[in-house]
């Protein structure tokens, strides 16, 4: 996974966070000039189209509204995100012979107060708020996480993203019809 991969997925579960990172946190954390942060923050706003905002109260990046990293792709030794996504805007298709990998991994906020599930979770769990008993969750796979999620039985509430929610609850509602 390339270094810009790398702090993209991090400034953006910090803003998911709402810990509001800022250019001199991305440099010292990973080594490069706060110039690089700031073309980092561009590209997601510019390529990813990330509704990302600075507050000067906070002194650093939020969403201003619910944002989900896409899933990517890249060939081979392609690490560049302008090449991953032309992909997805048409304007480069993988070859049939690439090796063909997920890089970027979905991201979602949960709320819940049951202690056994989040020890069924941790493998998901990147960061917490435990006074909210809010926990951000990274995964590669839509259905493998949202059947965990299921299969516990347990009441957690996905705060967002809002397209996961809806698919979650359409999937019970599916579940609970073919039950009656």
């Amino acid at each position: 996974m390339s270094e810009k991969n790398r702090r993209i997925r991090w400034m953006h579960a910090r803003i998911a966070a709402g810990s509001f990172p800022n250019e001199r946190r991305i440099s010292e954390k990973f080594g490069v000039s706060e110039r690089q942060a700031r073309r980092d923050i561009a590209f997601m706003r510019e390529e990813l189209s990330a509704p990302i905002a600075y507050d000067y109260t906070a002194k650093g990046f939020y969403y201003t509204e619910s944002f989900s990293l896409p899933p990517t792709v890249t060939d081979g030794n392609d690490d560049d995100y302008a090449g991953i996504t032309a992909k997805f805007r048409g304007n480069a298709a993988p070859s049939a012979g690439n090796n063909i990998q997920l890089q970027i991994p979905y991201i979602a906020e949960i709320e819940t107060k049951d202690k056994l599930a989040l020890l069924e979770l941790k493998s998901f769990i990147t960061s917490s708020n435990q006074r909210k008993h809010r926990y951000i969750c990274e995964f590669h796979s839509v259905e493998l996480f949202l059947g965990v999620v299921m299969a516990l039985g347990a009441e957690i509430r996905i705060v967002s993203p809002d397209w996961l929610r809806d698919r979650a609850v359409s999937s019970a509602e599916k579940m609970l019809k073919a039950n009656k």
